[in-house]
């Protein structure tokens, strides 16, 4: 399970609308891919289409899709959001990282 925090899920109804993506039919893919300081880096965007091996999680209304190669990785996860004067934007409070770099781009296990 993927969750997202109600922060998260205002500034994604948000950028979703702005993007021409609609809350309630479209969704977020989260995934995971290599690079980054610490080895693993995440990647956040929006989509429309489900592959077969996706895996779909529902936090209303924000729909995530990860593909089940990232979902090993990202299993337990919190999507939050943190804006204001020092705010870092979309974080991955991921249960599984062993280590992470100073900006909470990427992470190790």
């Amino acid at each position: 399970m993927i969750k997202v925090s109600e922060s998260a899920k205002s500034r994604i109804s948000q950028l979703m609308r702005e993007d021409g993506y609609e809350v309630d039919n479209d969704f977020v893919r989260v995934g995971v891919k290599s690079g980054g300081c610490s080895g693993l880096s995440y990647e956040l965007t929006f989509d429309k289409a489900l592959s077969e091996t996706d895996k779909l999680f529902e936090d209303a209304p924000v729909k995530i899709v990860v593909d089940k190669k990232s979902f090993l990785y990202l299993v337990g996860t919190t999507l939050e959001y943190s804006g204001g004067l020092n705010g870092k934007g979309f974080v991955f409070n991921n249960p599984n990282a062993n280590r992470t770099c100073g900006c909470g781009e990427s992470f190790s296990l």
